[in-house]
């Protein structure tokens, strides 16, 4: 699971990695993967190196690998 906070008050990142989990599949199997979104998962460190999370819209990405050919998006916001 990648996040990114679409407009960070400080420096911003393209995705960040916040949550991984290896699983195996035999051909057509599906299995559910489960990530928790929470305040650790959002948060970054502002202007006086403290974390938190500020109101905005996020990026939420999930695929077999950081490529955007692999990546499912889902827009959050925060308030």
């Amino acid at each position: 699971m990648y996040i990114r906070d679409d407009f960070a008050s400080v420096g911003r990142y393209l995705k960040m990695l916040k949550g991984f989990e290896r699983i195996s599949l035999a051909p057509g199997e599906t299995k559910t993967v489960t990530f928790e979104l929470n305040a650790d998962n959002l948060s970054i460190y502002n202007q006086k190196m403290e974390r938190e999370v500020e109101p905005g819209d996020f990026t939420i990405s999930i695929g077999s690998s950081s490529s955007e050919n692999d990546l499912k998006t889902i827009k959050l916001s925060v308030l």
